[in-house]
């Protein structure tokens, strides 16, 4: 890990929005035990104690891979961190964090800025109340960190995509991390989802698919509803559709032909459901399209 305590941070560019995500500040501290907690060469904006805490505007992930400590935020009771974890510091909410005093800890940071990031947490990626990501160490966040550290301490060169590349692996590391700790309803769901995709022209028996996974059908139903947007038998249809459509657009196949091949039981069924989702039937969406290209 970085021999030396340093931290950097970056000024606004326009260039975080033109690629979607910069990183905005990145350090490294190795804080032996009994020392004041946090070291003094802070900006005022991002400098705080344990009795106020602070706000940021940016999200911060914090990686510990020394020693210990404690973390509490506005939306969580004050929690243990220990060496191998990481934390994520969502941009408005108050937090404060410190090291054990008879431990100290080794700690890396970044933080980030821009519209994907912005994404991530209006879709809720990363909520308020799983900013913990154990096992980060595991998941090689640390390798990632170190490469960022690397780069930061090397002459400034402006906005560096590379950084903004790194940055982003950190927050898919810690979204994979949630990942293989989602409850078994989430995963069942998940499950599903990759079975109907490959398996949407199929007959399927929706009651025997969720006893397959292990869950009861009524909570199966509910959960599928609340992570995709459509009950399970919907989620086929939109496959099968979309499936339709593609045939419709790249081969001169007949109605009857797409149906069979997609799933439809008639070239009427197809139509009606054609019809539903995208307001017209599938030959004037066929023959719009022809035009189009023309």
């Amino acid at each position: 890990m970085t021999a030396s305590n340093y931290s950097r941070y970056l000024p606004p560019s326009p260039e975080t929005v033109r690629w979607g995500l910069g990183l905005t500040g990145a350090g490294f501290a190795s804080i032996p035990p009994g020392s004041s907690y946090p070291p003094r060469h802070h900006p005022a904006d991002h400098d705080f104690d344990w009795e106020h805490g602070r706000v940021l505007e940016g999200l911060q992930v914090l990686l510990i891979t020394r020693g210990g400590g404690e973390l509490e935020t506005a939306a969580m009771a004050c929690m243990r961190v220990e060496a191998g974890m990481a934390f994520l510091i969502l941009p408005g909410e108050w937090h404060r964090y410190r090291p054990d005093p008879a431990t100290g800890w080794d700690e890396s940071w970044i933080e980030i800025a821009g519209p994907v990031m912005d994404g991530l947490l209006e879709s809720g990626t990363f909520s308020r109340g799983s900013i913990i990501k154990p096992d980060a160490l595991g998941m090689g966040l640390d390798e990632v960190f170190e490469a960022i550290h690397r780069r930061m301490l090397a002459p400034p060169g402006g906005f560096e995509p590379e950084l903004s590349a790194a940055a982003l692996r950190v927050l898919a590391l810690c979204a994979r991390i949630d990942s293989t700790r989602v409850p078994h309803i989430r995963r069942a769901v998940r499950s599903a989802e990759q079975y109907l995709a490959a398996h949407h022209a199929e007959p399927v028996n929706m009651e025997a698919l969720a006893r397959r996974l292990g869950v009861a059908y009524s909570h199966f139903r509910r959960a599928f509803r609340k992570q995709t947007g459509f009950s399970p038998w919907q989620y086929v249809i939109r496959l099968r559709l979309s499936r339709a459509r593609r045939l419709l657009a790249a081969s001169d196949a007949t109605l009857d032909d797409i149906a069979a091949r997609v799933g439809f039981s008639t070239a009427f069924h197809l139509s009606l459901a054609f019809k539903r989702a995208y307001g017209q039937a599938p030959h004037y969406w066929r023959q719009a399209l022809s035009r189009e290209r023309r």
